[in-house]
C-alpha cells in the first residue's frame, strides 16, 4: 500500500484526553480514534492488526475442532430471562422507538442463544460433544472505561463454547484449549501465566485467566518463582514470601492484564434452556458446557503496552498491519522494489509521500512495523535494512533482501 494514499495519518503530539499509553500511542500513530469512552473505531492500519490476531487465533481454534459462526448482537431478552442474565447491571437494553419495553440486549456474552439454538440439533449422545465459536463485537456497560483498549464499553472478542456428554469429557476438551491459548499467545508475542480465578455464578468450578505481567495491570496475581502456578488475588490466600502450595517455592505478586479466560459451565444453562441429551442408557440428560473467551482488542492493547519504546510501537511480525515499511528518500525512487516486493506477496507499506526524511524515518518508528527499508542516494543498488526491535542498520543487495523478506510467515489478511 501507498502511504500517500492512507487517508490517515499519523500525529505530532498525544491526545489529550487518553490517560493509558495504548490509546495514546495508538490514536497518534492513525490505528484507532476514540469516538466515546470506552468505544474506538478501527483505523484501516489498527484493522489489519486486528485481523492478523483473529488469523492465529481461527487456526487455533479450527485446530481443536471449534467450528466458527456468527451470533447476532440483538440477543432477545427471552433467552437472558431463562438464565437469570437479563437484569445484569452489565448489560445494555435496547428498544424500538414505537416499543413499551426493551426487547432485546446487545450481546456481552453468548452462552444462552448458543445453548438454545444447540438444543434444535442435539439429540443423542452420539451428537457429541462439539465445540462452536465466533469472533464478534460484544457490548458492556462497563462503569471505567479510562484504559483504552484494555477496558472498553465496545471491543471484539472471540468466544468458544464447547458441548459434552460428561464432566469428564469437558475437563479433556478444558485442557485442549488451555494447550491452544498457550499457543495462541505464544504466537502473538506474548507470555501468558496461567492463573486460577473465581467461579462466579455461572461456573461449577473455579475458572482459569490468562494474565500477561504488566505494572499497568489491573490484576494482582501471586506467581511461584519456581514452578509457575499463579492464583488471582481476589481468590488468594497467599502473599508475597509465602511458600507455593504446589512446590513450596516462593510466591510473588505481580500486576497483570488478563488477555484471556477459560469457564467449566456444567449444566448452567442446558437446564433452564432445556439443553439435553439421551444417552446411551436412554434416558434424558442436560448436555455439560465450558466457554472459552479471548479480548482481541485487550491483546492488541497489551501488545501496544509491553512491547512500545520510546519512539513508539514495535509490532510482533505476525500481527503488524504490513512485514515491511519501505522508505524512499532524497529523492530516489523505491518504486520497482515496491513493485517487486508485491509480486513476492510480501504485505508493504510504500512511504512516497513528498515530506522530508526526517518526517518518514520518524513516523517509521512511530507505525512500529518490523522491517524498515529505505532506498536513497546514499543506498545506490542497495538496501539500508534495520529491524525495528533493533537499533543498528545494515546495508544488503535487493535481491537478498527480497529473498529475505519472501521467506518470512505467508499470512492473508482476513
Amino acid at each position: 500500500m501507498r502511504q500517500s494514499e492512507l487517508f490517515t495519518k499519523s500525529e505530532r503530539a498525544f491526545p489529550k484526553d487518553e490517560v493509558s499509553l495504548n490509546a495514546k500511542l495508538l490514536t497518534r500513530a492513525g490505528y484507532i480514534r476514540k469516538l466515546s469512552a470506552g468505544i474506538y473505531a478501527y483505523l484501516p492500519l489498527g484493522l489489519r492488526v486486528i485481523q492478523n490476531i483473529a488469523r492465529v487465533i481461527r487456526e487455533e481454534m479450527d485446530a481443536v475442532g471449534g467450528q466458527e459462526l456468527f451470533l447476532s448482537a440483538l440477543v432477545p431478552k427471552k433467552y437472558l430471562e431463562a438464565t437469570g442474565r437479563a437484569d445484569l447491571e452489565v448489560g445494555f437494553e435496547v428498544r424500538g422507538k414505537g416499543d413499551e419495553r426493551a426487547n432485546f440486549i446487545l450481546g456481552w456474552s453468548h452462552e444462552d442463544v448458543l445453548t438454545a439454538l444447540a438444543s434444535k440439533f442435539v439429540e443423542s449422545y452420539k451428537d457429541l460433544p462439539f465445540a462452536a465459536y465466533q469472533i464478534q463485537t460484544k457490548f458492556r456497560n462497563e462503569a471505567r472505561p479510562q484504559s483504552g483498549l484494555l477496558r472498553g464499553r465496545e471491543f471484539l472478542m472471540k468466544d468458544l463454547y464447547s458441548f459434552h456428554a460428561s464432566e469428564d469429557d469437558l475437563y479433556r476438551y478444558y485442557d485442549e484449549v488451555k494447550r491452544a491459548y498457550e499457543r495462541i499467545f505464544s504466537r502473538l508475542g506474548l507470555t501468558t501465566v496461567y492463573t486460577l480465578a473465581a467461579g462466579g455464578d455461572f461456573t461449577i468450578n473455579n475458572t482459569h485467566e490468562f494474565q500477561v505481567v504488566a505494572d499497568v495491570g489491573e490484576d494482582t496475581i501471586f506467581v511461584c518463582e519456581a514452578c509457575g502456578y499463579a492464583e488471582n488475588a481476589e481468590i488468594s490466600k497467599l502473599e508475597n514470601g509465602d511458600k507455593c502450595p504446589k512446590c513450596e517455592g516462593k510466591v510473588k505478586s505481580a500486576r497483570a492484564i488478563e488477555v484471556g479466560n477459560i469457564f467449566p459451565l456444567g449444566t448452567r444453562y442446558s437446564e433452564p434452556l432445556g439443553l439435553l441429551y439421551t444417552g446411551e442408557d436412554g434416558k434424558k440428560k442436560p448436555v455439560v458446557m465450558g466457554s472459552y473467551g479471548i479480548g482481541i482488542g485487550r491483546v492488541m492493547g497489551t501488545i501496544t503496552e509491553i512491547m512500545s519504546d520510546e519512539k513508539g510501537l514495535v509490532w510482533p511480525e505476525t500481527v503488524a498491519p504490513f512485514r515491511v515499511h519501505l522508505l524512499e528518500l532524497g529523492g530516489a525512487s523505491a518504486e520497482k522494489l515496491y513493485n517487486d516486493l508485491q509480486k513476492a506477496n510480501v504485505t508493504v507499506l510504500y512511504d512516497d509521500r513528498d515530506i522530508s526524511a526526517g518526517e518518514k524515518l520518524n513516523d517509521a518508528d512511530l507505525l512500529g512495523i518490523p522491517w524498515r527499508a529505505v532506498v536513497s542516494p546514499k543506498t545506490g543498488d542497495k538496501v539500508e535494512l534495520k529491524k525495528r526491535s533493533e537499533k543498528e542498520a545494515h546495508m544488503i543487495e535487493a535481491g537478498v533482501f527480497l529473498e529475505r523478506m519472501s521467506r518470512g510467515e505467508k499470512r492473508e489478511n482476513i
